[in-house]
């Protein structure tokens, strides 16, 4: 290993890892992640809980009592990734302390079957909350249309959120500015504006999937020479856009009550086009005040042979501007992009969450107890 991921950490990009399961807290794996590798916050989603739970016999325990008690399926999946969530974030306590909150989080979705459902979702992220009962936990709320009042309220009772699936500045601004909403209604409830955290959960690969696609499509030298380029630039444009929110007056209002800033998050880091270097997205992203959530693979890369040579995103926006606006010339929309990848988003995490009830439920008829 380099010592890539501590320059990193250095860099002030908090490391979090966009995994896991109940065999990788067991097993002291993400303890040694975080002793050895710089991780200090944990991302989960329908997708990583389906495939925890469809994989080895790490939850036969839990679920042969749960099937015992002839639970719903639902109610299963509850107590299984509350349990998971409540556990990683004993583990990263430590980290919780040491940064005065800001770091040490654990990461847990709402239903994304509530996705356009404002009320629905507020009523699920405070019961998650009073589920996993740790100061630690994020509640991860989808930055839908519906999901950006949702966020407003929850930030006003005091919980912490994880904002997933932002694909567009326009909605990341919408999302920024729910968070000032939620805080201002939090201040004026008299509670402790230094107890409620948020980062805000911006895609990267997918813009490039969905980019590059279409730039194949057209087929020419100009296209060609565009590819890789799109998602960088909308991330670094939304550095700069988190930049400007955040030293408004309207922000110096709620630092005076000791708020706590929004980090940009970026998700989605994993490089999916193997043509493009596979720690692309972690090191052209270096800026401080940001979280880096890495699939495994990703994170072994950026320690394997990552280099990290500094900020790579203020100084940036002329040229990131520069090449979406080059996108826009060919005809490349950017409004279309961003609505199906959100669509995409919402669809594929309620597809893996379908797939977890009915990976689930198999589990438990396969382990219910014989009548009798």
């Amino acid at each position: 290993m380099t010592d890539a991921l501590k320059r990193l950490s250095d860099e002030g990009v908090a490391i979090w890892l966009d995994d896991l399961s109940r065999k990788r807290i067991t097993s002291g794996n993400l303890a040694e992640l975080i002793d050895q590798q710089h991780v200090v916050g944990v991302t989960t989603n329908p997708s990583i809980f389906q495939k925890a739970i469809s994989q080895g016999d790490g939850y036969d325990t839990q679920l042969t009592d749960l099937a015992a008690r002839k639970v719903t399926v639902e109610e299963a999946i509850r107590m299984i990734t509350t349990s998971d969530v409540r556990d990683a974030a004993d583990i990263l306590r430590p980290v919780f302390d040491a940064t005065d909150g800001q770091d040490g989080r654990v990461s847990i979705e709402v239903d994304p079957r509530l996705a356009h459902n404002t009320r629905a979702t507020v009523a699920e992220a405070k019961q998650l909350a009073w589920l996993v009962d740790r100061p630690n936990a994020l509640i991860k709320i989808p930055a839908t249309k519906a999901g950006l009042p949702a966020i407003t309220e929850t930030i006003a009772r005091g919980i912490s959120v994880n904002v997933t699936l932002i694909f567009s500045l326009e909605r990341y601004r919408a999302v920024m500015d729910a968070y000032l909403e939620g805080l201002e209604k939090a201040k004026a409830a008299g509670l402790d504006l230094s107890k409620i955290q948020s980062v805000a959960s911006f895609f990267v690969s997918r813009v490039d999937t969905e980019t590059d696609k279409r730039l194949d499509a057209i087929g020419t030298d100009e296209a060609k020479a565009l590819k890789g380029k799109a998602a960088v630039a909308n991330a670094r444009l939304a550095y700069q856009a988190y930049e400007e929110v955040f030293s408004s007056d309207r922000w110096a209002a709620l630092e005076k009550a000791h708020a706590n800033k929004q980090r940009p998050l970026w998700a989605s880091t994993g490089v999916k086009d193997p043509s493009l270097k596979d720690t692309m997205y972690v090191e052209e992203l270096v800026a401080p005040n940001t979280v880096n959530t890495m699939p495994e693979a990703t994170l072994e890369a950026t320690g394997d042979h990552g280099e990290i040579t500094g900020d790579k995103v203020r100084g940036s926006y002329e040229q990131a501007r520069a090449d979406l606006d080059a996108l826009a010339k060919l005809g490349i929309s950017y409004d279309d992009i961003v609505q199906v990848l959100e669509d995409e988003g919402v669809e594929k995490f309620e597809a893996s969450w379908n797939d977890l009830l009915k990976s689930t439920e198999a589990e438990l008829k396969r382990l219910a107890p014989s009548e009798g």
